[in-house]
């Protein structure tokens, strides 16, 4: 499953359809269920990779977890990990790695939703955006609740009702968003870790 509005929401943007530069936004998708394909998309991956990284190069890795790393990663991240096969895109500017994304695949409620998590190099949380979304978009939450995650680290504050104020008509949202955060600077930890080893 490893691969981030409307009005005055994240992207702002009007309905569109899959883009034929899409290919691995769909393949992402169809990795949370046949139906996602149906999903609203509002970012194709490179659209997304663009506005988290502008002028900079973008080269995806494939790292496979050990058991033990995956195991870290799950303790960390106190949510559930699919998999021990991560996707980050190393970005570069100017020569030096600025940061990685990753894109999860989750599902809200029944339907799958498609985030894009960014993490800078300092290892704090720099961006999330939403790429695809099947639910019905009055669940996703205003641009100011997904701000809440900028500078953020991994800790045991980084949860719902606790560091993360919740969403009234989108809680479930929320919640699968918190989880895919933690997740995602879990597995950014442990790779780290693993490249200093």
């Amino acid at each position: 499953m490893w691969l981030w509005d409307t009005c005055s929401k994240r992207v702002g943007g009007a309905s569109r359809r899959l883009p034929a530069g899409a290919t691995v936004l769909a393949l992402l998708l169809g990795a949370a269920g046949a139906g996602a394909l149906r999903a609203k998309v509002f970012l194709t991956v490179e659209e997304a990779l663009a506005l988290a990284f502008p002028g900079c190069a973008v080269e995806p890795h494939t790292v496979y977890l050990t058991e033990a790393q995956l195991g870290r990663a799950r303790e960390l991240a106190s949510v559930e990990i699919p998999g021990a096969m991560v996707r980050p895109y190393v970005a570069r500017c100017d020569g030096r790695v600025a940061g990685a994304a990753y894109f999860d695949s989750h599902r809200v409620r029944t339907q799958p939703e498609t985030l894009m998590i960014v993490v800078g190099a300092d290892g704090t949380l720099q961006r999330v955006e939403i790429l695809a979304f099947r639910e019905p978009e009055d669940y996703i939450p205003r641009d100011t609740w997904y701000a809440q995650f900028e500078g953020e680290r991994l800790d045991r504050d980084l949860t719902l009702k606790r560091g993360i104020r919740g969403v009234t008509g989108a809680t479930l949202t929320a919640r699968a968003t918190t989880d895919a955060v933690r997740r995602v600077l879990a597995l950014h930890r442990v790779i780290g870790e693993g490249a200093s080893e």
